[in-house]
């Protein structure tokens, strides 16, 4: 990672990539003792309307907490990929939902594709971890934070209860995202 690192997590509301993104700053910062901000943005109707979360993480200090370089697109709809897929730097990341994202434009970046909410649905058993999968595949992908940074991160926030459902998305995400990087 170089002394900045910027991404944005991208879909529609109601897949808890807001969430998502306060996890991975707070991994970042609290966890790793980096540098982080997280910011946010989602359209009026909220719930299936446009979602946006960025994440600036540093081992410098952050001077403006805006992404304007991303090096790292999530992105679990077409609308998203097609949005923000331009605003990835040269020799940046894209990791799409293979199922949703049909369409990933061509440009000078690695783009990967997993089955993040089927894997949420199907192979986990609920559908609302589909964010924690997501995380589990970005940190596999980018090692931007260590995955027991991640791990205290995804158990400090998620609802009491709810802790090995949680532990076993972000397993399974990181692992399905290992496997791609062989």
């Amino acid at each position: 990672m170089g002394s900045r690192y910027e991404l944005r997590l991208s879909g529609s509301g109601g897949q808890g990539l807001i969430l998502a993104g306060v996890i991975l700053a707070e991994a970042a910062a609290i966890y790793d003792g980096k540098n982080a901000v997280q910011s946010q943005s989602y359209g009026p109707e909220a719930r299936g309307g446009a979602s946006k979360s960025e994440v600036i993480i540093s081992n410098d200090e952050i001077d403006y907490p805006k992404a304007t370089n991303i090096n790292f697109l999530l992105a679990l709809t077409q609308k998203s990929c097609d949005a923000y897929s331009q605003d990835v730097l040269p020799g940046g990341t894209v990791l799409v939902d293979s199922e949703l994202v049909t369409d990933v434009p061509e440009r000078d970046y690695t783009v990967y594709k997993l089955p993040i909410i089927d894997i949420a649905k199907n192979k986990i058993g609920k559908l609302l971890v589909a964010n924690i999968v997501a995380l589990g595949a970005l940190v596999a992908l980018t090692n931007v934070v260590s995955y027991a940074s991640i791990e205290s991160a995804v158990l400090a926030r998620v609802p009491r209860g709810t802790e090995e459902l949680n532990r076993r998305a972000l397993k399974e995400g990181y692992t399905v995202a290992q496997a791609l990087l062989g």
